[in-house]
């Protein structure tokens, strides 16, 4: 193996590089953190110095993935929000969701990692929030789901309360109303991924994302809320912020 020498910071992001193109050649599961150190060049002694295993490298990767994934869904919101949008106010939630669907079925193993498959036991039990939390540990992995941002789920709820605003959504279907949105576009995404659904292109997959998300958005807008109201999803990324927002 060569070695190389990194500046402080670049041996990092070169682990997390490694570890990003091993999952999508081998999964969330199928490579060490030596075969990602032997990746760049280094010894799994050095990588120690910045992860304390192979977990924290995956924990890591998951929020850089999650974050990367929160701009490009930023990105694409952003590029709907011009005046030919008209009173189109489901334009850009559209956008959200379509972005989502289309990101998991061109990067499948990595939207699998974000997600959960062949992650740790720590954050979230079930293991399929996209801000399953990271341990701390003694090593240099100070990565943390405040360090995400924008997180995938703020963009979705941002976008929601815009809709309220502008009078798209009644304010009384917009509590849990991220959670809606985010089973459906989850549902077709995951769909495609695992092969239970086929489309025949990316353009495909477009409209059909689009169509889910103006079907639900449709039927949040003209349910009935009962008098009890509607049960109250929580994930660990949305306890946490609470969290946050408890502390300031």
């Amino acid at each position: 193996m060569a070695r190389r020498n990194y500046h402080h910071g670049e041996l990092r992001a070169a682990l997390l590089d490694a570890a990003e193109a091993l999952v999508r050649e081998r999964g969330a599961d199928g490579w060490s953190l030596r075969e990602a150190s032997a990746r760049v060049g280094v010894s799994s002694s050095a990588a120690y110095h910045h992860f304390a295993s192979r977990d924290a490298l995956v924990r890591a990767l998951r929020q850089r993935v999650l974050g990367e994934l929160g701009e490009r869904l930023s990105r694409e919101v952003g590029r709907t929000a011009g005046p030919e949008a008209g009173a189109d106010h489901q334009r850009r939630l559209v956008a959200v969701g379509r972005t989502y669907v289309q990101w998991a079925v061109e990067d499948p193993s990595v939207a699998r990692l974000a997600f959960g498959a062949g992650a740790p036991a720590t954050g979230d039990p079930a293991s399929g929030d996209p801000a399953s939390g990271p341990a701390s540990g003694p090593a240099c992995d100070s990565t943390s789901d405040a360090a995400t941002s924008p997180h995938p789920h703020d963009v979705l709820d941002a976008e929601l309360d815009r809709l309220v605003e502008v009078g798209g959504l009644p304010a009384a279907a917009r509590p849990g109303a991220d959670f809606v949105v985010w089973a459906a576009v989850h549902g077709l995404a995951t769909l495609l991924v695992d092969g239970l659904a086929r489309l025949d292109d990316l353009r495909a997959v477009a409209r059909e994302a689009e169509r889910v998300v103006r079907a639900v958005l449709t039927g949040l807008t003209h349910e009935a809320v009962p008098s009890q109201g509607w049960p109250t999803p929580h994930s660990a990324h949305t306890e946490r912020r609470t969290e946050r927002g408890a502390d300031k």
